[in-house]
């Protein structure tokens, strides 16, 4: 079911949000909005797959640890106490 808005301060509203969000239109902004006001708890669920798959792929961004990586060394030039 369309929603329609006759209201130019409500109009505003939503083309603020577009520009705020880099939504590529109205629908995506009001949905967006709608979605920050209710909460994470009400939107569609993700099951446990889908979870794992997201935390997998930004694992892949971040790649391999490297192993020659010295924390103690690190902290101590970062903290100055060389």
């Amino acid at each position: 079911m369309p929603l329609y808005v006759r209201d130019e301060t409500v109009n505003q509203l939503v083309e603020k949000v577009v520009k705020k969000t880099g939504a590529k239109n109205k629908t995506e902004a009001v949905r967006f909005a709608l979605l920050a006001l209710i909460g994470p708890e009400e939107e569609e669920k993700k099951s446990l797959l889908e979870d794992v798959q997201d935390l997998q792929a930004k694992a892949d961004i971040i790649g391999v640890p490297d192993p020659g990586f010295n924390i103690k060394k690190f902290t101590d030039r970062m903290w100055e106490n060389d």
